[in-house]
């Protein structure tokens, strides 16, 4: 028997609101080690540690504004819905559909085997949860309980669905994440290096503690958002998204025919 994912699809939507808090928390964290415990109290040092302090907590911050307005732009933007009722462009004069979503069927109520064949050679979907027909490249959340236009992922860091309206703004976040982990990273690893190197350095347990806290969290986001970033950024240059790529590796495994099939079921958006 399949193991049916949908399941989970509640505890998505409640999962969301909790990362939200998570992120919030790990930026509050970061923001603690680097300004208030460590470069903070450098702008009173003088000479070379007010001048580095100063260039550093400029760049932080700088950095930190774009990430703060990427991501709540990612959460707040709506993806891209389907609009109600809509169907396929025809030419009245023909009484074509538009080449792009196939020749055009009348009627909604297509069972599902009609639904299947009408997408594979006439390109035009129907989404039977949402009760409409969708356009290419659309697909259904089943966490969203709705069709997203050029649907990437549902995305629970960000409560919401990445489609054509809020893509850009993702693609941004990761981007300007990774520059502003990578820093933290690095000015805490020199925080590190003077404490093994010195055997000790002049702050409390509690400091220590949430300075290797933070350092281990920016790591770990480096690394992992590098993956994030170059993977996003491949699909940028191949005009693809991440579902369209796993519809791929799922009918590669299905079967082994030629890659022109897949193109068909490509270029349909299923």
């Amino acid at each position: 028997m399949a193991w049916n994912v949908f399941k989970f699809c509640t505890a998505l939507r409640a999962l969301g609101s909790i990362m939200i808090v998570f992120v919030l928390a790990v930026i509050g964290l970061t923001y603690y080690a680097v300004v208030i415990a460590h470069y903070g109290p450098s702008l009173f040092l003088g000479s070379f540690e007010t001048f580095f302090a100063i260039v550093v907590l400029i760049v932080f911050h700088s950095l930190l504004v774009m990430v703060m307005w990427c991501y709540s732009s990612v959460v707040v933007t709506d993806p891209g819905g389907v609009p109600p009722n809509w169907r396929p462009l025809t030419d009245e004069e023909k009484g074509d559909a538009d080449p792009l979503v196939g020749s055009g069927y009348g009627s909604a109520q297509l069972d599902p085997k009609q639904s299947a064949t009408v997408a594979v050679s006439q390109e035009i979907r129907f989404c039977h949860k949402c009760k409409q027909f969708k356009p290419p490249r659309a697909h259904h959340c089943s966490v969203c309980r709705r069709c997203i236009l050029k649907m990437d992922h549902h995305c629970v860091w960000v409560v919401n669905c990445v489609g054509a309206l809020n893509y850009k703004y993702f693609l941004l976040f990761l981007f300007y994440t990774f520059l502003e982990t990578t820093l933290v990273s690095l000015l805490l690893l020199r925080v590190f290096m003077e404490f093994f190197n010195e055997g000790e350095i002049d702050e409390t347990p509690g400091s220590l503690a949430a300075t290797f806290i933070t350092f281990v969290l920016n790591i770990a986001f480096t690394l992992s958002i590098l993956g994030f970033l170059i993977m996003h950024i491949t699909l940028v240059g191949a005009n693809t998204s991440t579902i369209e790529v796993i519809i791929y590796v799922s009918l590669c495994c299905q079967s082994n025919q030629s890659r022109s099939r897949f193109h068909m079921f490509y270029f349909s958006g299923i």
